[in-house]
């Protein structure tokens, strides 16, 4: 084999560092961003908060976003009021309307001496087409406009605990030391739903561990405060399981004029609930029977009894801060009948304000020394990042507006006239790569004149109608559900029935997609519709 030298020219490429950080932060959801940008504000000394920013962290949003009241300016030496409404202290929003080729734009390398900055109002008029619908027809009342509306976060802040209202309850109880501190330690463990998964022996050991004497001692004490805990309010609280939870709350119905046939069906509804709780899932009411040695009707009642329980006491006191969704976009509808069209701009809350500290810049630039190689590097990281959270701006923005502007039918007249669209076409329309727009569109949320949907869920496969045409499967699900919640509880519709009802509509669907659709509604099968 003979040996030889030859020169070969090829195209690859190649990513980055900013490239690699850029598709980062772009598939980064809004608090995972929001812990990025913690994390290089910590990391960078070159990084900082803008000055309305740090106020806004220091003071609250409420103190921030709240305008200058007159007699604060009265104070404070002005010599005038103004004539206009007061100005807000922090920014109204941030955003750009760049075209295509300026925010797909690949972020270069380059230094820059100037900071990128923000520009426009991150705002978009679209105006609907109702060629199909009809431009008269009335679409739900917009709740993002109101004034009056309560802050969610702040509602979620303000709800008191379950361990909380069970402390509070309990001061009123005449205990010793020791009854009161195991009180106190059962309430500690009960989880959000107001259930004791560890049982008493469990919570003994783990505190007194080889100790056979303080062991049993434990577990006496255990044994009294769950009496009392689970006395006290929510009604089923400290439960070690559904059966006795329901128990607990089938118990406290019990009152001085209760007649004798309520009674009995009180006392099977106990008997019902000490049995395997498949059977009551499954509504098994013959097996049920023959268990709790009574009739198929008392079993019906004693169900009936049942279904108005709560399964878990402790679900108005969770923690629902953590629940709450903050959009990325804000769609708001301006205008009445044909003139009505829709502004789409960025939520200007969840947008960082960043900017390159300018003293350490600066003093970067005139002193050349040692080192300075290492901090220069680290300023011109400061710069991609910048730069890089406003091209993910610009992004999520680009594509809620080609988003907007395909389904404008939703924003008008709901779910039910969703059309079939895939990634693809927003990709091409945009110029972008279908991987992008997967990113773009997952854990990014957009507020509608619906509610808050995630922008995966205008995305949505076609089927074949009668016509020819095409039917959004989302549009289809919505179709799933209304006909689900109009339907006769005695005789529910299988899914059969549901299959044929889409076919009388045009839509052809399936029996087995009918279910798949009613399984990701989260609609039970018919026979557990079924009302007793």
């Amino acid at each position: 084999m003979k040996q030889g030298l030859s020169l070969r020219v090829s195209q690859h490429l190649a990513l980055t560092p900013q490239l690699q950080q850029s598709i980062r932060l772009l598939q980064l959801s809004t608090l995972e961003l929001s812990q990025e940008v913690e994390q290089m504000l910590d990391d960078n000394p070159f990084l900082e908060r803008t000055a309305e920013e740090a106020q806004r962290e220091e003071f609250g949003l409420d103190a921030a976003d709240a305008p200058v009241r007159d007699d604060d300016r009265l104070a404070e030496g002005d010599g005038e009021l103004p004539s206009g409404p007061s100005a807000p202290l922090a920014d109204a929003g941030v955003g750009s309307t760049s075209t295509a080729a300026e925010a797909d734009a690949p972020a270069t390398a380059d230094s820059t001496d100037g900071e990128p900055g923000w520009e426009g109002d991150g705002t978009v008029d679209v105006a609907p087409d109702d060629s199909e619908w009809g431009g008269d027809a009335p679409a739900r009342a917009n709740n993002l406009g109101n004034d009056e509306r309560a802050d969610a976060t702040e509602l979620a802040r303000s709800q008191e605990s379950l361990q909380s209202f069970l402390h509070r309850q309990a001061l009123g109880l005449r205990l010793d030391d020791n009854d009161r501190a195991a009180l106190r330690f059962l309430i500690e463990s009960l989880n959000d739903d107001g259930y004791l998964e560890d049982s008493l022996p469990a919570l003994a050991s783990g505190l007194a561990g080889e100790d056979n004497d303080q062991f049993d001692e434990l577990v006496h004490h255990f044994q009294v405060a769950l009496g009392l805990l689970q006395s006290l309010e929510p009604v089923g609280v400290g439960a070690r399981s559904l059966g006795e939870c329901l128990t607990i709350q089938l118990r406290a119905l019990a009152h001085a004029n209760e007649g004798d046939q309520e009674a009995q069906i009180r006392k099977i509804a106990i008997a019902v609930c000490k049995q395997p709780m498949e059977l009551l899932a499954r509504r098994d009411f013959k097996r049920l029977a023959t268990l709790t040695r009574s009739s198929e009707d008392t079993v019906r009642a004693a169900l009936q009894v049942i279904a108005r329980l709560e399964p878990k006491p402790g679900r108005r006191f969770v923690d629902v801060e953590r629940n709450v969704v903050v959009p990325d976009v804000i769609v708001t509808r301006i205008g009445q009948g044909t003139n009505v069209k829709f502004r789409v701009m960025l939520n200007p809350e969840v947008m960082p304000r960043l900017r390159v500290h300018d003293i350490y810049a600066g003093a970067l630039k005139q002193h050349k020394g040692e080192g300075s190689q290492a901090l220069s590097q680290r300023l011109q990281e400061a710069r991609w990042f910048i730069k890089n959270i406003q091209q993910r701006f610009d992004t999520i923005l680009r594509v809620s507006n080609a988003i907007v502007e395909r389904q404008k039918s939703f924003f008008v007249h709901g779910e039910l006239a969703m059309r079939p669209l895939v990634l693809r076409e927003i990709a091409d329309e945009l110029g972008l790569h279908e991987s992008t727009i997967s990113r773009v569109t997952t854990a990014k949320y957009m507020a509608t004149p619906f509610g808050t949907v995630e922008l995966k869920y205008f995305f949505g496969s076609a089927l074949g109608t009668e016509t020819g045409g095409n039917a959004s499967s989302t549009a289809v699900r919505a179709l799933i559900k209304q006909f689900v919640s109009a339907e006769d509880t005695r005789k529910p519709l299988s899914d059969s029935q549901v299959s044929e009802m889409l076919k009388e509509q045009g839509i052809e669907c399936a029996r087995r997609t009918v279910a798949k659709y009613r399984e990701a509604l989260r609609i039970a099968p018919a026979n557990l519709r079924k009302a007793l």
